[in-house]
């Protein structure tokens, strides 16, 4: 019994809000980044019409209007499930605990302590996206609505430009997710990223 409960204790806790934002998370950039491929597909960013394109398997929509409501719908629940995640650890404070602060670019710097360093790693890799996906929203609103947002898309400079920084969002977004879980095995082991889901 004692060594069932030590068990039970062992695995981290996480709040059902926190394993419903990773879960909602994961399911709709699953489903934008396979609709916007079909997008993408419909006029490559790289090289025009003739450019390189990406394998069926790999997209969603079946054609340019089927990948672009996808990607839109997909979104929506993707920037809302960020709002009220950012809502939440605000509230909560857990924001204190998220991200990065000057002890641990200090630990980075002097601790001789390794996991003290992957915990510094892991906040510093957490903060380092929030600039990278409000980018990615900002810039695929401009092109979802070019017109109404032209103060928007102006700051972009050009539409290509848009389309660029629009894309190199996504390879960057899936780096971070791959970081994010090796620095949690790292920092927590398997019971850490077990956690958020079970």
């Amino acid at each position: 019994m004692t060594s069932s409960k030590r068990k039970v204790r062992s695995v981290p806790h996480q709040t059902f809000l926190s394993k419903t934002f990773h879960c909602v998370n994961i399911i709709s950039l699953i489903l934008m980044i396979s609709s916007g491929l079909q997008i993408y597909n419909a006029n490559p960013v790289f090289g025009g019409r003739g450019g390189w394109s990406f394998p069926d398997f790999l997209l969603l929509g079946g054609w340019l209007a089927g990948g672009r409501k996808w990607h839109f719908a997909a979104m929506w629940f993707f920037s809302l499930n960020l709002l009220w995640y950012g809502l939440y650890i605000l509230v909560t404070r857990r924001w204190q605990r998220r991200f990065a602060d000057s002890g641990d670019l200090k630990a980075l710097r002097v601790s001789q302590n390794p996991k003290r360093k992957n915990y510094a790693w892991h906040r510093l890799v957490y903060t380092s996206i929030i600039p990278v996906l409000l980018l990615a929203i900002l810039s695929g609103l401009a092109m979802y609505k070019p017109v109404q947002l032209h103060w928007l898309s102006s700051l972009f400079g050009s539409w290509q430009t848009l389309r660029t920084v629009h894309f190199i969002t996504v390879p960057t977004v899936i780096l971070f997710t791959i970081a994010h879980s090796l620095l949690a095995l790292k920092v927590g082991s398997f019971r850490l990223i077990k956690s958020m889901f079970v």
